[in-house]
Formats: C-alpha cells, sequence, structure tokens
C-alpha cells in the first residue's frame, strides 16, 4: 500500500465529523435489521411481504418524509463502508494478518456501500426485488465458463460467513469489537449481541446452503436471498416457530448494532 493512500486514511480517521458519520452507519444497520426482523414476524404470521434489505427500505419509503430518512440511512452507510475502507488501508500486525484484516474489513466496506446504494435506489423512486436480481445475478453466473464453481464459491462464502456470526455469538467474541461495560447493562446488552449474531449467521448460512443447492442443480432459480431463505425455512416443520424465532434474533441484532454506535472501537 502507498504512503500516501495510508496517509489520507489515518487522516481521516481521526476527524470527528467522519467518526460521527461512520458510527451513525452502525445505527442506521442496526434499524434495517429491527426492521427486517419485524418483516420476518409478520411473515411468520402469515404476512406477505419482502423479508429482507429491499424490503426494510421500501417500509420506510412509505413512511412521512421516507426518502428523507432513506438518504440519511444512505450517507451513513457509506460513511460507514468508507470507514473500513480506510481501517483496511491502516491494516497492522503481521504480514500474514495484515491481508486477512484487509480482506474482511474491504469485505464488509463493499456490503455497506452496496446497501447504501440500495437506500439510495429506494430513495430515488426505484423498486427493485431482491429475489429476482439474485436469480437474474445466478443466472448470470451460471451462464459463464466455471460460473458453476464460481456461484458455488459464493454460496460457501456465504455459509463460512454465517458460521463466524454464530461462533462469535456463542463466543461473545465480537465484544473485542466494542467497550461495552461486563457489568450492569453491558451484561444485557452483550446478550443481546450473542443472540443477534446467532440469528444472522443462521440467515447467512441458509442463503449459502440456497447458493450451493443453485449450483449443484445449476438452477439460477433455486438461489435467492434472505426474503428467499425465510420462505426455506417455512417449508420446514415448525417453520414458523423458526422464522419468528430468527426474526427475534434480527431484531436483537439490530439493537445491539445501535448500541454499537456508542460503543464501537474506532
Amino acid at each position: 500500500m502507498s504512503d500516501a493512500a495510508k496517509d489520507a486514511a489515518r487522516e481521516a480517521t481521526t476527524s470527528t465529523v467522519f467518526r460521527v458519520l461512520a458510527r451513525s452507519g452502525f445505527a442506521a444497520n442496526g434499524v434495517v435489521h429491527i426492521l427486517i426482523g419485524a418483516i420476518i414476524l409478520a411473515v411468520a404470521t402469515g404476512t406477505r411481504a419482502e423479508a429482507d434489505q429491499v424490503g426494510a427500505f421500501k417500509a420506510i419509503a412509505t413512511a412521512p418524509l421516507g426518502f428523507v430518512a432513506l438518504w440519511m440511512v444512505a450517507i451513513a452507510l457509506w460513511a460507514l463502508a468508507l470507514w473500513h475502507v480506510a481501517e483496511g488501508l491502516l491494516a497492522r500486525g503481521e504480514r500474514p494478518r495484515k491481508w486477512g484484516t484487509r480482506v474482511s474489513e474491504w469485505g464488509q466496506a463493499l456490503v455497506f456501500a452496496g446497501l447504501g446504494a440500495v437506500a439510495a435506489a429506494v430513495a430515488l423512486g426505484a423498486r427493485p426485488n431482491a429475489e429476482d436480481t439474485a436469480e437474474d445475478a445466478s443466472r448470470g453466473v451460471l451462464a459463464i465458463p466455471g460460473g458453476v464453481f464460481l456461484l458455488g464459491a459464493v454460496g460457501a462464502g456465504f455459509a463460512v460467513a454465517g458460521v463466524v456470526f454464530v461462533v462469535m455469538g456463542v463466543r461473545r467474541t465480537f465484544r473485542n469489537k466494542v467497550t461495552i461495560p461486563h457489568a450492569g447493562p453491558g451484561r444485557s446488552l452483550a446478550g443481546l449481541g450473542a443472540v443477534g449474531f446467532v440469528a444472522k449467521g443462521v440467515a447467512l448460512g441458509i442463503i449459502g446452503i440456497l447458493l450451493l443447492v443453485a449450483a449443484v442443480k445449476v438452477d439460477p432459480v433455486a438461489a435467492g436471498g434472505l426474503d428467499g431463505a425465510v420462505d426455506g425455512l417455512l417449508e420446514f416443520t415448525f417453520g414458523r416457530a423458526l422464522a419468528a424465532v430468527v426474526g427475534v434474533g434480527l431484531i436483537a441484532y439490530g439493537v445491539f448494532c445501535i448500541f454499537r454506535a456508542r460503543y464501537a472501537r474506532l
């Protein structure tokens, strides 16, 4: 990495305004997950709705001045994405660990930048369908040479990410990223984080399985996002109860993210 890029990243991360915007990104992500969790709970009771980030953004859009709220969410998520870019540039430690950190930070940056772009698109009047987009993307990947293996790798990536989230929840290693107290309210917040990380991991794991199935069957229709993952849960015995548990867990994760805006180690 060039010294100029690192110097620019170092200077940016010392900016109070940038830090505030980055923290607001955690809060925005929390609000989105709370809405997703609430939508999943509604779906578990029989309501038809898009139980994913796009569905959450569309719900925001229906509120008074919803487009303003969506732009605020988009800006906050973009700021958080830029923060992760800067953190990737400033990765510390031994060389192998540095690149592992960079891959992690820049991967998160892509996720938040993409979510911000979707929020902005919905604010501008777009009404995308995440499941159709996932199927179209899978169809495009399967059409290229070696696409089956590429789609399988993406699915495996989601599955691995799901396992990582579950392990972080069970072992509570997410506490390394925040400075919450170990006693008093900190225990409740840690409990929310544990439940939330496990639920988030389960959701990511199901998405990964759907993509792997699509790759094995060479069938893009089998692919899907979070909405498809919820539909998949509903097909199981006690599926509605399982979906409700995931919904509650994602609400817990969202609340944790809002508190993370205050306690995140930046």
